[in-house]
């Protein structure tokens, strides 16, 4: 189901660009926290897919056991970006870029980029960096004013050498705030490699992965460190980082580890499935060539043909996947997309019902086979389909799409409060609370007094009454 937008909130953003960024005073110095114009470009980066999603899961739970990350804490969202990156939010977010799965060449490169995030979720560091954020504010202001007082001193003892002094404080405390800051920075990074090495060997997994790929993404950023100031990084010098983690993972009892051939062959599907939708036709083609009849190659090729809208080319290899493979829900899930996208509802219902009895716990897969139902026009699936899109707005609750589409279902068996409720909770995920509001005042004037969408729909209408004084 990928590309799928969706809107997670997202705050306080510890980005790390490509492990090997440099962090300004000016960036130091400023809040941590993310504007509502930054929230909306994040939020509309995020894409779904219940295949890569679960996959993810599987990478990480031992991970976030060993780390003593209680399970379900963490979130792992996908950000539609080809740069190799991840990174975590105070949130209890993970995230993780495309380009970091497309470009890994095994599980155990993803394990290793979970294993240091989890590092910094286990190190408490995303709390650490705002106190020191504010520490670091405190004596950059307090320098500003010391060096002030000195200007003015100056200018009244109509002295240039006192004025300049004056100056030299101000710049003096903004840097030594910096590289404070980025001193604790690089530590925190280390201390995270070291716990992602102590995860993965007490996972009997191999910390070769996390080494490879801080050796590439190295050799990515060498020349743009040419000649940096080693103090003004944000992390460790990548000579120093990797020749410490080679000691490190070298002597782990588990680093001659391999990954499974059943994980491996699900990497595969899923680096296939990304190139498929997100890569140019051109590089598909490249990459899994006509001649390669893997199952990976032949994936990516019906993905392709289906964003192409080559719809018959499309549904003939997705039904060649399934005779591969005929109880892969992720197959089924694929021809249900195609099949609903371009009018076949009906028929995309079934291959749905196929796909959600081998996921069944996939809200999104589910809130799919829902939509499909409604998109039937039959009113003798519409209760199917309120069911399925409930089911889903419960395990997806921050997807818009769900409540639309259930607003649309009780719309058409004439259930208005249901309809205008439903409306009304899309609105509020949407951020048009105004729209909200209307819908939810709607809603409750239809509604059972007492029932619990009357009583959400109060809260709706409560959120946005002023305070009274």
């Amino acid at each position: 189901m990928l590309p799928q937008p969706s809107l997670p909130i997202v705050k306080d953003t510890r980005a790390r660009v490509n492990w090997g960024g440099l962090a300004s005073a000016a960036l130091l110095l400023a809040s941590v926290t993310i504007t509502p114009a930054a929230q909306a470009q994040v939020r509309h980066g995020v894409i779904r897919d219940a295949e890569i999603e679960a996959l993810l899961k599987d990478y990480a739970a031992p991970i976030f056991s060993a780390a003593g990350i209680a399970k379900g804490s963490i979130t792992i969202a996908l950000i539609d970006d080809r740069s190799f990156n991840a990174f975590v939010t105070t949130g209890r977010r993970m995230f993780v870029n495309t380009g970091a799965l497309m470009e890994s060449k095994s599980p155990n490169e993803i394990i290793g980029v979970i294993a240091h995030e989890a590092g910094h979720i286990a190190g408490g560091h995303l709390t650490l960096q705002r106190e020191r954020a504010g520490m670091a504010a405190m004596m950059a202001t307090a320098g500003v004013v010391l060096g002030a007082g000195a200007m003015v001193a100056g200018s009244g003892n109509r002295s240039m050498n006192a004025g300049n002094g004056g100056m030299g404080i101000m710049m003096g405390a903004q840097e030594l705030a910096a590289r404070t800051m980025l001193s604790y920075q690089r530590g925190e990074e280390q201390a995270a490699d070291r716990a992602a090495i102590k995860y993965l060997a007490s996972t009997n997994q191999s910390a070769k992965g996390l080494v490879d790929t801080f050796k590439r993404l190295s050799d990515d950023q060498m020349f743009k460190l040419d000649g940096i100031d080693p103090y003004l990084m944000s992390h460790p010098a990548p000579q120093d980082r990797i020749a410490s983690l080679e000691q490190l993972a070298s002597s782990s009892s588990a680093y001659a580890a391999k990954d499974p051939a059943s994980l491996m062959s699900r990497h595969e599907m899923m680096r296939a499935k990304l190139y498929g939708f997100a890569a140019k036709g051109e590089e598909v083609i490249r990459r899994y060539p006509p001649s390669d009849m893997s199952l990976p190659a032949r994936y990516a090729r019906a993905i392709m043909n289906y964003r192409y809208k080559k719809t018959p080319e499309a549904l003939a290899q997705i039904d060649e996947l399934l005779r591969s493979q005929p109880a892969n829900p992720y197959f089924w899930e694929l021809k249900g997309q195609v099949l609903l996208e371009f009018g076949q509802a009906r028929e995309a219902v079934s291959a749905l019902r196929r796909a959600t009895a081998g996921a069944s716990e996939s809200g999104l897969i589910r809130g799919l086979l829902g939509r499909a139902l409604v998109a039937t026009g039959d009113k003798e699936l519409l209760d199917e389909g309120i069911r399925e899109l409930t089911n889903a707005s419960q395990r997806e609750p921050e997807d818009a799409e769900n409540w639309r589409q259930l607003a649309i279902a009780y719309n058409q068996k004439d259930n208005i409060g249901m309809a205008e409720f439903s409306a009304a909770q899309e609105a509020m995920l949407m951020g048009d609370m105004q729209s909200a509001v209307n819908h939810a005042a709607k809603a409750k004037a239809r509604l059972p007094s007492g029932s619990p969408a009357a009583l959400k729909a109060d809260d709706i209408l409560n959120y946005r009454k002023p305070k009274s004084n």
